[in-house]
């Protein structure tokens, strides 16, 4: 997913508008790190290794020292990290682990991470206030000073604890990978040693962070503590899940948005060998089975007959229709600068472009699924969990309990993208629902595992909304650009939403219009206006990088456009426009340095190639990408290299970095192939076989650059993937001439 609740934040919670009790009360030393003993060391080397969704209930159960939540440190002389963001592939669980043990001096091989329970008294998110959740790139950023307090603490109890044992001045004692030691006297003990006695010590009041120019872990490679269980096999995602008696659920979902079951005939689907039960719910039927495969052919051996008397029945093209209609008069004003007006009436020249952008699937590889198991004193739920506190108020409310009777076990997510962040908790509540209807009913009350197949998702799901964009820019005669007009249209992600009152402001959802309203460029003259359709009922959800991910292709690609029509490089225009942030520009000049901007491209006989610059922030981070394309003669796009520079502020791991870029560029190329589309309000695509993303065959070269920081870190899940295709669409009117200007790219266009 994808979205801040918090906008004014950039790194330090202190600066939050919304206060942040656990933070408050950690600084103030009534809470904190936990310092949990339990086996002894000669048992350490068959500790299996820590897993999500275990914090609480694995390593520390005998003797537990709470000064803070983050952090155990076992007899074993394990250092285990409690970890409050999912890990969904984006290397939360390393980035945050390395944040700990590099103010801990610990030995990176002792290491080890924890999912952390759902608590958000003590696991919030600092940039939500008082909700626990993964999104928004968040998690480094949000977690940099909280982490390097926790690993300071524990590190100085454990010099305490050392220097009361061996009668020394704290101040003798050094530490380093993992060992306390006093030189003088060649003592020295490990952590696990000194966890009992560390336990004992007060947690101090006064903590000294790191100057960063001692770091020994952040800004280095370290290998990535979720990668072995992942390819070993031994990672548990929800799929993994097999409790006694627990019964799989796969769920009819209505052909068209708003459609509800009027009757069913499950006689047919009772037939198949392994189903148990069948039950409608207010999402359509639920078939129960005792594996996932009879589950399936259980729910397709259904009949259903749908009243589809309320569904929403428009086509894609219709909706886009729509909206172009829309564009013909302002919307609710996101930003004005100057007198557009003014600019406009006395131009030279005008120059005028209009975008379109379609719905998109999420397509994580792991489709959504959760198992829920209801007992005596509540509810137990095991999901990739990115939304814990609004999943188990949701969850409560539909199970009729308090939100403290339902336990949260985070496991892996294979992928989310914005999807398992579900502002409506969809398919959670789906299986909530089902257990309901069979508690009671079938003998023992099994846990249920919901399982959605990709084409429910895809069908069914959430999408990126569909967008329209209409942009004006005017020129005088000096050939400066003085006036920029920006109208979009598309339906709102958040009004209606939990959201709504965060980041709905005067009418104008804050996600639909970022990348356009908080445009960097110097124009003197700027408007910013937005048409949010209340009738279109497509369900929308965030999508990685959410309202950059089409802000910034309008407004890069139309940049250049204005580039060439007064004659200016590309690059040396938006320097010239970015002469007050000198982040951007930073980006940009290493981007285009790197990629050899001022060298002409190597010539390709009978192809026509190409060079295309983009640079966006989003999440508080600024990448630029060069792309250089190959154009053969029927159109087909080739994106032979892509050089990127990035400003992330501090770079806690930079190989993860580097994957998330790398990864934000597979995943933005994507978009220049696929798209939901609908006609009379279904949904064409069901699978990767109409909604290919790119294949790896496809992937070009990639080479990032970091720009050296120890400002505090900011995003880097989602800023790699909005740059992309403006990039390469840029890149492809280099090479041909040919502006495309609606996704999925439509290659005809480029034919010869």
């Amino acid at each position: 997913m994808s979205k801040k609740l918090n906008v004014a934040n950039t790194g330090t919670p202190a600066g939050s508008a919304l206060e942040n009790v656990s933070r408050r009360r950690f600084l103030q030393g009534g809470t904190a790190l936990t310092l949990g003993f339990i086996l002894p060391a000669s048992a350490a080397d068959k500790l299996p290794a820590a897993g999500p969704g275990k914090a609480g209930i694995s390593l520390a159960t005998s003797v537990t020292f709470e000064p803070n939540a983050f952090l155990h440190i076992g007899a074993d002389n394990s250092v285990t990290v409690i970890a409050k963001h999912l890990e969904m592939g984006q290397g939360s669980y390393t980035g945050l682990a390395t944040i700990v043990a590099e103010e801990l001096d610990a030995d990176w091989a002792q290491v080890r991470i924890e999912g952390a329970p759902a608590d958000a008294k003590r696991y919030n998110n600092l940039f939500w206030g008082p909700t626990q959740g993964t999104g928004g790139s968040t998690a480094m950023a949000n977690s940099w000073e909280q982490l390097r307090q926790a690993g300071a603490a524990g590190r100085a109890m454990l010099v305490n604890a050392a220097a009361r044992r061996w009668q020394v001045g704290a101040g003798e004692i050094t530490v380093s990978n993992g060992m306390v030691s006093h030189p003088a006297s060649q003592r020295q003990a490990s952590f696990g040693e000194l966890a009992a006695d560390a336990a004992n010590e007060a947690v101090p009041s006064d903590i000294k962070l790191k100057d960063p120019k001692d770091f020994k872990l952040i800004g280095k490679r370290a290998n990535r503590k979720d990668s072995a269980a992942k390819t070993n096999g031994t990672a548990q995602f929800t799929q993994d899940i097999h409790l006694p008696g627990m019964l799989v659920a796969v769920v009819a979902h209505p052909p068209l948005f708003g459609a509800r079951v009027k009757s069913f005939d499950d006689r047919k689907a009772r037939k198949i060998k392994g189903v148990v039960d069948v039950v409608q719910i207010p999402q359509g039927v639920a078939v129960l089975a005792k594996d996932t495969w009879s589950a399936k052919k259980g729910r397709d051996a259904l009949s259903v007959v749908w009243d589809d008397s309320t569904a929403f029945k428009l086509g894609s093209d219709e909706i886009l229709a729509h909206y172009k209609t829309l564009a013909k008069s302002p919307g609710k004003l996101a930003r004005q600068v100057g007198n557009t007006d003014t600019a406009f009436a006395g131009a030279a020249r005008v120059i005028q472009a209009s975008y379109d952008f379609p719905y998109l699937a999420h397509a994580a590889m792991e489709p959504m699924n959760c198992v829920i198991k209801l007992n005596a004193d509540g509810a137990e739920v095991w999901n990739g969990e990115q939304f814990h506190t609004i999943d188990q108020a949701v969850l409560a409310k539909v199970l009729e309990l308090k939100p403290e009777q339902v336990k949260l076990n985070m496991l892996y997510a294979g992928g989310s993208f914005g999807r398992r962040a579900s502002k409506d908790v969809d398919y959670l509540v789906e299986a909530a629902h089902i257990v309901k209807k069979t508690h009671g009913r079938l003998p023992g009350n099994p846990a249920i595992k919901l399982v959605w197949m990709r084409e429910d998702d895809m069908r069914a799901g959430y999408y990126r909304p569909l967008f329209h964009h209409n942009l004006q820019a005017s020129i005088d005669a000096q050939g400066r650009l003085t006036g920029w007009q920006h109208r979009l249209v598309g339906q709102s992600i958040l009004i209606g939403s939990p959201f709504e009152a965060f980041l709905v402001k005067d009418g104008v959802d804050g996600v639909s219009v970022e990348g356009a309203a908080n445009l960097p460029y110097a124009i003197p003259n700027l408007t910013v206006d937005l048409h949010t359709p209340t009738d279109i009922a497509v369900p929308v959800l965030w999508w990685r990088s959410v309202g950059s991910s089409h802000t910034a292709f309008s407004t890069e690609t139309f940049l250049d456009e204005v580039a060439q029509a007064i004659g200016k490089d590309p690059v040396a225009l938006r320097l010239e426009l970015l002469d007050k942030h000198p982040r951007h520009a930073a980006v940009l000049r290493l981007a285009s340095e790197k990629a050899g901007w001022a060298t002409p491209l190597p010539a390709k006989p009978g192809e026509r190639r190409g060079r295309g610059v983009a640079i966006h922030e989003s999440f508080k981070s600024c990448v630029a990408h060069v792309a250089e394309v190959t154009i053969s003669k029927n159109g087909a796009i080739k994106v032979d290299r892509i050089v990127s520079a990035v400003d992330c502020g501090t770079p806690i791991n930079p190989d993860n970095i580097r994957s998330q870029i790398e990864g934000g560029i597979g995943f933005g190329l994507s978009a220049m192939n696929f798209a939901i589309t609908l006609k009379d309000g279904k949904v064409e695509q069901g699978n990767f076989d109409s909604f290919a993303p790119l294949r790896i065959g496809d992937m070009p070269q990639v080479e990032v650059h970091i720009v050296p920081s120890q400002a505090a870190p900011t995003g880097i899940g989602e800023p790699g993937v909005p740059p992309v295709l403006p990039a390469v669409a840029n890149a492809i009117a280099a090479a041909t001439g040919k502006r495309l200007r609606n996704l999925p790219f439509n290659t005809q266009e480029l034919a010869v």
